[in-house]
């Protein structure tokens, strides 16, 4: 996302057009900026008083699980179940890779034994 202009800039456009009587399109050449931004700043103003620039927020997902105990105790009574049966028993519409990013979240998992098989095969190639 593009960086804002600084505050200190916009009040040196804005006291030129206001104080200085220039117009906006020639506030828009001499500080080489477009003359909707000059239109947006002062929309701004005369919603909020102040011409400062919004917050930048990352962009983020609203996540569709937000009650994580909740989801625990679904998970635990619901386990034997896939993914797409599980996301079909949510309340609410989710979908089965939302349930797995979840599940991988709360730690859950269908394995059973810690450790994987041992493979039948000793290194040398001979059955062990």
């Amino acid at each position: 996302m593009a960086k804002p202009y600084s505050y200190d800039f916009r009040q040196k456009v804005l006291q030129a057009i206001d104080l200085d009587g220039l117009k906006k399109s020639e506030a828009s050449e001499l500080f080489n900026i477009s003359r909707n931004t000059i239109n947006l700043w002062l929309q701004r103003k005369a919603e909020t008083g102040d011409f400062q620039a919004k917050p930048n927020r990352p962009p983020g997902n609203n996540h569709k699980i937000t009650d994580w105990e909740q989801f625990r105790t679904f998970a635990k009574a619901h386990g034997d179940k896939t993914q797409v049966e599980m996301a079909q028993l949510w309340e609410g519409d989710i979908s089965d890779r939302t349930i797995s990013r979840a599940l991988k979240k709360i730690g859950f998992t269908r394995k059973k034994r810690p450790m994987a098989t041992k493979n039948g095969m000793s290194r040398n190639g001979k059955r062990s």
